[in-house]
């Protein structure tokens, strides 16, 4: 396979209530009605890495990495153009003004997209916001032509790696240039 397709993302991916079914599965196993509510008023949103609404879950990332890493240069800086269609998308769920989870794709090589900056906010954790975020990531992914999605964590976020395995993500080994990270892949044919 070639270049990916290019299409541009949609502006709104759409409300989740209706039409994502991960989501409606996560708002079935949610027993509290202000947790459903919540789950059921956040949009799927397509940004760029520059815009207003990415800016302060950038800013939670680098803290939250420098808390669990302890230095100032574990997150290092990306291109926003890389994350741009036709190659790219970043997403964001924003629940009315607020954004509570976020995520980048990207072009790895001719046929793999990596996902950059998964992040969610720590008010909005344990609800499915970032599974979400890797599913309209991974429908992303399809949507533009590529194979397969590769990521990297740390080995300092545990809940991160049992998500990524959840949802059929393999260790493949560190590939990037974290030196306490292990990378992951999902084949998405």
């Amino acid at each position: 396979m070639g270049r990916p397709a290019e299409r541009p993302a949609p502006a709104i991916v759409g409300s989740l209530t209706p039409i994502e079914s991960t989501q409606r599965a996560a708002v079935a196993g949610h027993e509290h009605a202000a947790t459903r509510r919540r789950l059921l008023d956040v949009k799927c949103v397509s940004v760029r890495l520059g815009d207003p609404e990415v800016a302060p879950l950038l800013l939670d990332l680098h803290r939250e990495y420098e808390t669990r890493y302890g230095d100032g240069d574990s997150v290092h800086d990306v291109d926003g153009a890389e994350f741009d269609p036709p190659s790219g998308g970043f997403l964001v769920l924003v629940d009315g003004d607020t954004t509570v989870a976020g995520g980048g794709l990207r072009q790895y090589d001719a046929t793999t997209a990596e996902v950059k900056r998964m992040w969610t906010s720590p008010d909005y954790r344990r609800q499915g916001h970032a599974k979400t975020i890797l599913r309209e990531l991974e429908k992303l992914a399809r949507d533009l032509g590529y194979e397969r999605m590769r990521l990297e964590t740390g080995y300092a976020q545990p809940e991160a790696l049992a998500l990524y395995r959840s949802l059929g993500f393999t260790d493949i080994g560190n590939y990037g240039i974290y030196e306490h990270a292990s990378g992951f892949e999902l084949l998405l044919s």
